[in-house]
């Protein structure tokens, strides 16, 4: 297969399972019996290895794994300036079954990217052991900042910089628009915003529940592409910026359901991103005519679940590819798992070896498809 312009034929979400000697380093540092220094080592030493399985299963494209956080987004968000991280007595959402730790954030001062955010140097890092692949950053999109903080938080209080919401939204904006500028700066090409806000904008619970609070969906999806367009200004011609979509992916478990249609005109008729990585490995996601609004932006159709270690049969999964192709060209499709197989340190239930496997298939699929 020759080599095009990401996202890749067959590509990544980003997170991995973490093996168990770098969850006991995590859990020595936290209680104080491992240094940082300790810790760090046992963190590259992790990620080298994985970049090494990474490329032998014939990726193009690699990450760390995300093995250096506790979550997909509250780790990047905490380092930004003006959030203060929480303790809480409840995760910001439910999901069904298994729980994650009970930890969130605060808006408390003006809205920053500082330009010494620990995941520079974490992209430098991959960048530097990734070699001849592409090196993918992967962090959450602009509006999981607002969404957990304003949206999910029922009693949220704006502090006086904040009073009006266009404010903080511009200032999200101007956050990532440096974000973008640093990352870009540190050598990366290859960059995606994870966001689950979509996922619960297309839950008719979801919507029924925001709107008995007098949250209006259908305007906070424009504001959210506007807010999200704003950012993406700051992105040089040859640096992609794809967005993921979930809805949800904890011990794989999820918390929200719905098909595509309620956001698919302002999100994929509006939005300026490169690409979409679109959950649609079980009937939660509802069908593909949502894809009718898609306009130049890449899809990575989402069809291999990384919530379970039943392989995928590869007929079945190249119907729908095909499928899909009713509403976008060919050339405009791809083929990933759904999400990552460790959207928090803890894990999806399936195993390393099934892990790759996966991958493999995907590998295979999408070679028999392209070519």
């Amino acid at each position: 297969m020759s080599k095009v312009r990401a996202p890749f034929r067959y590509d990544i979400v980003g997170s991995f399972l973490r093996k168990e000697e770098l969850k006991q380093a995590r859990e020595q540092y936290a209680s104080g019996n491992l240094s940082a220094d300790a810790l760090k080592k046992v963190e590259e030493e992790s990620i080298c290895s994985l970049v090494e399985k990474e490329k032998a299963v014939g990726l193009q494209a690699v990450t760390d794994g995300e093995y250096r956080r506790a979550f997909w987004h509250l780790d990047f968000l905490w380092e930004l300036s003006g959030v203060e991280k929480v303790e809480v007595e409840h995760f910001s959402i439910a999901f069904e079954g298994h729980q994650p730790k009970s930890q969130t954030l605060k808006i408390v001062d003006k809205i920053d990217f500082p330009l010494d955010h620990p995941f520079l140097e974490h992209f430098r890092f991959l960048k530097e052991i990734a070699g001849d692949v592409t090196a993918k950053q992967c962090i959450p999109s602009p509006s999981m900042l607002h969404l957990i903080c304003c949206v999910r938080a029922e009693n949220y209080e704006p502090i006086a910089r904040y009073v009006n919401e266009d404010d903080l939204l511009n200032d999200i904006a101007a956050a990532y628009q440096k974000a973008i500028r640093a990352f870009y700066h540190a050598g990366c090409r290859y960059l995606q915003f994870d966001d689950t806000s979509w996922g619960e904008f297309c839950s008719a619970e979801k919507r029924e529940a925001y709107a008995a609070r007098g949250i209006d969906l259908n305007l906070l999806a424009e504001k959210y592409v506007k807010m999200i367009n704003k950012a993406l200004e700051a992105k040089p011609e040859d640096m992609v910026i794809t967005m993921h979509i979930c809805r949800g992916n904890f011990r794989s478990t999820w918390f929200t359901s719905g098909g595509y249609e309620p956001i698919a005109e302002t999100l994929f008729g509006g939005c300026n991103v490169d690409g979409f990585f679109l959950e649609y490995d079980s009937e939660r996601a509802g069908g593909f005519e949502p894809l009718r609004f898609i306009k130049n932006q890449k899809v990575v159709l989402g069809l291999i679940t990384s919530k379970s270690p039943e392989l995928e049969d590869k007929d079945e999964v190249i119907a729908r590819i095909h499928e899909a192709e009713k509403y976008v060209p060919l050339e405009q499709l791809a083929l990933s798992p759904q999400c990552g197989f460790a959207s928090t340190e803890e894990g999806n239930l399936l195993t390393e070896e099934e892990q790759w496997a996966k991958l493999t298939l995907v590998k295979e699929i999408a070679e028999k498809v392209w070519g």
